[in-house]
């Protein structure tokens, strides 16, 4: 109950999946994730269809509400990456490859507005669009 609480979920605690609206059919997602035990939890673009504050919000209540587990994170937004994760890694190219970017050691979430956070979406970005050529 409090973590869908903290979801903004309880008012619609007992709606079917149908009439939530997509924001919160991701989040009652997350919840169901957050809700395990588990030590590896895999997500795949969990915040992707929530606005920017709603998922900043999320991403702080996930990263400390995982903090004892290892999270395998899919995403297409390098700030949640560099926000999130501690080893980053760059997907790209045919046949696909995987890059290391990064490793990063201080306690997440990462603030935003952080330099060196903002000067390595700057470089994720840069590489991002270099490994999609030809869109």
């Amino acid at each position: 109950r409090h973590l869908v609480e903290q979801l903004e979920l309880l008012g619609s605690a007992y709606d079917l999946p149908a009439t939530l609206s997509g924001g919160m059919r991701q989040r009652a997602a997350l919840a169901r994730t957050l809700m395990e035990d588990r030590p590896v939890v895999l997500m795949d673009e969990p915040f992707s269809a929530l606005d920017a504050i709603t998922r900043l919000q999320l991403q702080d209540l996930s990263a400390n509400l995982l903090k004892k587990q290892t999270v395998l994170l899919v995403t297409h937004d390098p700030l949640e990456a560099l926000r999130l994760g501690n080893h980053i890694y760059l997907l790209a190219n045919r046949p696909a490859q995987l890059e290391k970017i990064t490793e990063l050691t201080n306690q997440t979430p990462r603030n935003i507005g952080e330099p060196s956070i903002l000067a390595h979406q700057a470089d994720l970005l840069t590489r991002m669009k270099t490994s999609a050529k030809g869109f």
